[in-house]
């Protein structure tokens, strides 16, 4: 089985999945601020966009709908806000919301997400694309999330 998974993931282009146009994405949080105090537990969030911080556009995610930063076991996870479903197959950008801790779910078409497992669908969603994910780098107190 492993085999089977190996040969799908690097059988397609990673393109292939990320469906969600890219935008610019570039900021630091610093978990010393108490806006960012949920991610110092481990499966902890926060919900990121323009207005954070006045990093404008930068921490916007495609068509502003804003980022989620995840605290997982041994790192930290961005993801883009937009439903990759309702964006490939309805044309439309639906913001994910946060929902059973490490969970996002699309309020459209109800497609859940693993936040602990890059993001991709669960088993009994319609979507089959995983949420768009962004490079994190955890360093002292303080994390970076880019994507250039």
């Amino acid at each position: 089985m492993l085999t089977m998974v190996l040969v799908q993931f690097t059988g397609c282009n990673k393109k292939d999945y990320d469906v969600v146009p890219d935008v610019y994405v570039d900021f630091t949080i610093n978990l010393n601020d108490p806006e960012f105090v949920n991610l110092s537990t481990l499966f902890g969030s926060a919900y990121v966009g323009y207005s954070t911080n006045n990093w404008g556009q930068y921490a916007a995610g495609y068509d502003n709908n804003g980022i989620i930063v995840f605290a997982g076991q041994d790192e930290f996870y961005a993801y883009d806000r937009t439903c990759p479903y309702d964006y490939a197959v309805n044309n439309q950008s639906v913001k994910v919301n946060i929902v059973d801790v490490i969970y996002a779910e699309c309020p459209e078409c109800k497609t859940r997400y693993a936040l602990t497992g890059f993001g991709t669908p669960t088993s009994d969603s319609l979507g089959r694309y995983p949420l768009k994910n962004y490079k994190t780098r955890f360093y002292g107190n303080s994390v970076t999330v880019w994507n250039h």
